[in-house]
């Protein structure tokens, strides 16, 4: 006969640990477990937002001719009106530009030393300084023989589809017919060649 021992006297039995109940494998041919549905909403739309941003940044941009835009709020360096249609001539490039924009710093030197070359009675170069401080514009510049005028809240910059910096758009006749987005090396002579035959075309 098997005595208890002091341990086990008045000691509440322990049930044996149940085990875990188990979840019973999908049947056969059960479609697999879905996300969701406002998870995959929003994942889709996530996806479409990214793809429309690409597209505004890397999609080409109509650059073909179309009546240049009128209107828009210009002033000169005292914050006088002035409206741009005073300033173009036969044939004009119209550039943005600002200098807190570094490609523009960098693309500057060699429009000028092309418009100095090619303006005269026929053909013109407008610098429009975009949100920028007229004096910090006038002494990058310096003392240059083309209008400078300024664009404070891009409304001219957006009429002619400009978003970013720099831009330049070639207007003939009325007519832009050429845009050159980014900044552009104008000692290229592929680039002049191209403003040449459009200024002849026209």
């Amino acid at each position: 006969m098997v005595k208890n021992s002091p341990m086990n006297e008045g000691a509440t039995p322990v049930p044996p640990p149940e085990a875990a109940p188990q979840s019973s494998p999908p049947a056969a041919g059960a479609p697999p477990a879905r996300a969701p549905r406002s998870a995959s909403v929003a994942r889709a739309a996530f996806a479409l937002a990214a793809v429309a941003a690409l597209a505004a940044l890397f999609w080409p941009r109509d650059t073909g001719p179309r009546t240049a835009p009128s209107g828009g709020f210009l002033v000169d360096a005292g914050g006088r009106p002035v409206p741009l249609a005073r300033e173009l001539k036969a044939a004009t490039l119209v550039h943005f530009w600002a200098t807190w924009c570094a490609p523009c710093v960098t693309e500057i030197p060699s429009l000028l030393a092309y418009a100095r070359e090619t303006t005269g009675e026929r053909f013109g170069l407008v610098m429009i300084a975009v949100e920028d401080e007229p004096a910090a514009a006038r002494r990058f510049l310096g003392e240059v023989p083309f209008p400078l005028l300024f664009d404070p809240g891009w409304d001219v910059a957006h009429r002619f589809g400009t978003r970013q910096l720099p831009e330049t758009h070639l207007i003939v006749a009325g007519k832009v017919v050429e845009s050159f987005i980014g900044a552009t090396d104008w000692g290229d002579p592929e680039v002049r060649a191209k403003v040449a035959a459009r200024v002849a075309a026209n």
